[in-house]
């Protein structure tokens, strides 16, 4: 078989196996989460990492989650973030796997009790267990810099005045 076809059959393949499984927590299957549901925005559309799919949120109302942060730098400066803004380091923003685009949180250094507001505009982190990547900016008001991750608290503020 051409090289061409073997590729083909593979993504083909990748489709096939991914698509059931973005598909079961919206059937009916099982509980899902009220977050899963609504948004309207276009930007919490399923999408597949590594093999892996991702369903973000539709909303972000009470959302909290501890975990290990990290930020990202010079390497990314410019390029283009999910939400199609230019990634800047010097900026307030962050990348979360399924918050939804343009959601506020505040992230909290649970090490030394700093804080940040930031705006979710990108995706990710896909490193190990990290649920946060910051900006460059963000992680020095945090005092995580130098240390590259840190133990946070992310809480979203959606639905608070």
């Amino acid at each position: 078989m051409p090289s061409c076809c073997t590729t083909l059959l593979r993504a083909l393949r990748t489709v096939l196996l991914a698509v059931p499984s973005l598909a079961i927590p919206l059937s009916g299957w099982g509980d899902v989460p009220a977050m899963w549901c609504g948004g309207g925005s276009g930007f919490g559309h399923p999408y597949l990492v590594k093999g892996h799919p991702y369903l973000p949120y539709g909303k972000a109302d009470g959302f909290v989650q501890a975990g290990t942060a990290s930020w990202y730098g010079s390497e990314c400066q410019g390029l283009p973030t999910a939400s199609g803004e230019p990634y800047d380091q010097y900026g307030l923003t962050a990348a979360h796997k399924l918050l939804p685009l343009g959601t506020r949180v505040r992230v909290t250094n649970l090490r030394n009790g700093k804080s940040v507001v930031v705006r979710i505009n990108d995706r990710g982190p896909y490193a190990g267990s990290r649920i946060i990547d910051l900006t460059r900016t963000a992680a020095e008001k945090l005092g995580m810099r130098d240390a590259g991750t840190a133990r946070v608290l992310v809480r979203s503020l959606e639905g608070k005045s």
